[in-house]
């Protein structure tokens, strides 16, 4: 599992940002995606902690907490739901078929 990290400023570094979770255990990864066309950050992260205790500790401890002149909103990470492909995938299943 891991720990979703929202509100970041544009500015941060996975450094910054393991830096402030290493406060409450050990940090294993920090993913921060970038925008595919300029580069920059997004304005949220991942982080994967050694264990579950860690993660809620460090979600009670920076939920709502200012960083950086940001509100950070922490939580735990969903899992990453299936898109499918362009036009919702199986065409038989669109409910917006034409059948006129």
């Amino acid at each position: 599992m891991s720990v979703y990290v929202g509100n970041l400023s544009y500015e941060v570094s996975q450094e910054d940002l393991s830096a402030v979770f290493a406060e409450y255990g050990s940090v294993k990864r920090v993913q921060l995606p970038t925008d595919r066309e300029t580069g920059r950050v997004r304005g949220f992260g991942f982080v994967e902690m050694d264990t579950d205790s860690e993660e809620d500790l460090a979600i009670e401890a920076l939920d709502g907490a200012e960083w950086m002149g940001r509100t950070l909103r922490v939580n735990k990470a969903k899992p990453r739901e299936d898109r499918g492909s362009f036009n919702g995938g199986n065409r038989r299943n669109n409910s917006f078929s034409a059948r006129y």
